[in-house]
């Protein structure tokens, strides 16, 4: 792994960090969030494999980097991350509740193995490979990257010879699944409560997110006030199911009105989804050559495909990539597609709302002056909540009055501050010119555009002069 401190000591497949052995003893890694991270046998195995270690080639935040240059950090530190705090939170059910849940060391194991390889089926540059560029190739086949990651650790397994139990590798990848439209059924209707921990279906509060808030916060230099410690410290099984104390409602809603922010500044940056865009249409005007998505479904495959396929068009003399090169760059001398104008969606327009395309704003522009065609424009739609769409998060969450009771309740929005929103989602309309000279002529046609849907201009001001004279 070359990070990790070897203190050249044999460990058997059985042993576990969780019981008295000696920490001082392990192999272990020092991470810039969590300080020491101590690795244990099994996970090592799976670590010091290829399909794992080419997470270090996966920006956790893709392109967010080129607006935000301390956005470098990888999929690999935090799959660690994941992977530390769920050994945290079950160390600590266990301290706690261990007898009455029932929880032994299989179930230590598999929930710090589901953390560690939680997205080691990720695609490049964040989310854009999975929701913006495979579905333009794609005829309507599913693809995520919570079932790649099921197939890789199978593939791992048999590739490398792990000395793993069947039944823990299933655990594993049903964890690993439990948040996605892939859920499997859960092997046993006891502890589905070990489900909430890494890819929380039910309500998602999670170990995951506990990590890439704080880890990405602090790569791009913005504060944090959110503090998971407190919630893995207060949690409580009960019926089955992680609760948390009530008094500690605002701390859960700052957990997603942080993540809010951090799409709002960061993930969905206006220049971050320029280049994102841009890098779509390089993909796409390459995969026919390159064969980009033809790995989706081969595990064997898959695992070669990180962020460098961008070095490897870049630097391809071939002819039938340089529609391709020519885009990146673009991205590489700062000539992005020019924002013209963007707007939130009227509230009470969200519920049917459809995505906005190229052609719908091609399509209003006034005869006369320049002709837009639709490969001149980029849309982005924006979709920004607290992880339950139009619904608010909190009212999917249960909660205990302390810890002698013994009654789990949500709670209602209207019992709590005023003060916290009543509306949970955000949806924005951006609209790109893919050529400077023709930011004006675009941002006239999304101008109609507003006007044809909405009978007013919905965009907070126009788009400003100098911005449409730079070419």
């Amino acid at each position: 792994m070359g990070a990790y401190c070897d203190e050249n000591l044999s460990f058997s497949p059985a042993c576990n960090l969780s019981t008295s052995h000696d920490l001082r003893l392990s192999k272990h890694v020092h991470d810039n969030v969590h300080g020491n991270i101590y690795l244990d046998p099994l996970s090592l195995k799976f670590i010091d494999t290829e399909q794992f270690q080419r997470l270090r080639e996966l920006k956790q935040l893709g392109l967010a980097h080129l607006v935000y240059p301390g956005a470098v950090h990888s999929r690999f530190e935090h799959s660690l991350g994941v992977y530390w705090l769920a050994g945290e939170a079950i160390q600590k059910l266990k301290t706690y509740q261990g007898l009455e849940l029932g929880i032994d060391r299989f179930d230590v194991q598999a929930v710090k193995v589901a953390g560690l390889l939680h997205d080691v089926g990720h695609g490049p540059f964040s989310h854009l490979f999975e929701r913006e560029f495979l579905p333009k190739v794609l005829n309507s086949f599913k693809w995520a990257h919570e079932q790649m990651s099921a197939d890789l650790i199978d593939h791992i397994v048999d590739v490398h010879h792990i000395d793993v139990e069947s039944e823990m590798i299933k655990r594993v990848k049903e964890m690993i699944l439990a948040s996605s439209e892939f859920a499997l059924p859960k092997s046993a209707k006891e502890k589905q409560f070990l489900y909430d921990i890494v890819a929380n279906g039910r309500n998602g509060i999670d170990v995951d997110k506990f990590d890439y808030i704080v880890r990405d916060s602090r790569a791009c230099g913005l504060g944090c006030s959110f503090d998971f410690h407190r919630l893995m410290e207060t949690m409580r099984v009960l019926g089955d199911e992680i609760c948390y104390r009530a008094k500690d409602y605002l701390s859960i809603h700052k957990l997603f009105a942080t993540r809010a922010d951090l799409y709002r500044t960061v993930y969905t940056h206006s220049k971050v989804k320029a280049v994102e865009l841009m890098v779509v249409d390089a993909l796409l005007k390459a995969n026919s050559y390159l064969e980009i998505s033809s790995s989706i479904q081969d595990p064997s495959e898959y695992w070669k495909l990180d962020d460098t396929i961008i070095k490897t068009i870049e630097t391809a003399p071939d002819e039938e990539l340089r529609e391709s090169r020519d885009l990146i760059l673009r991205i590489r001398r700062r000539n992005l597609y020019q924002f013209c104008n963007e707007y939130s969606v009227p509230k009470d327009q969200l519920e049917h709302f459809k995505d906005v395309t190229a052609q719908d704003i091609a399509c209003s522009q006034k005869n006369g002056g320049v002709l837009l065609q639709e490969d001149d424009i980029a849309v982005s739609n924006v979709r920004i909540d607290l992880t339950r769409g139009r619904q608010n998060p909190l009212e999917s969450i249960n909660f205990f009055k302390d810890y002698e009771s013994q009654e789990k309740f949500p709670i209602p929005h209207e019992r709590i501050s005023h003060l916290l929103p009543t509306s949970y989602q955000d949806m924005i309309v951006r609209v790109y010119s893919k050529k400077p000279e023709l930011v004006a002529a675009v941002s006239e046609a999304f101008e109609n555009f507003q006007l044809k849907i909405y009978g007013v201009k919905a965009q907070v001001h126009a788009t400003p002069e100098k911005k449409k004279r730079r070419f």
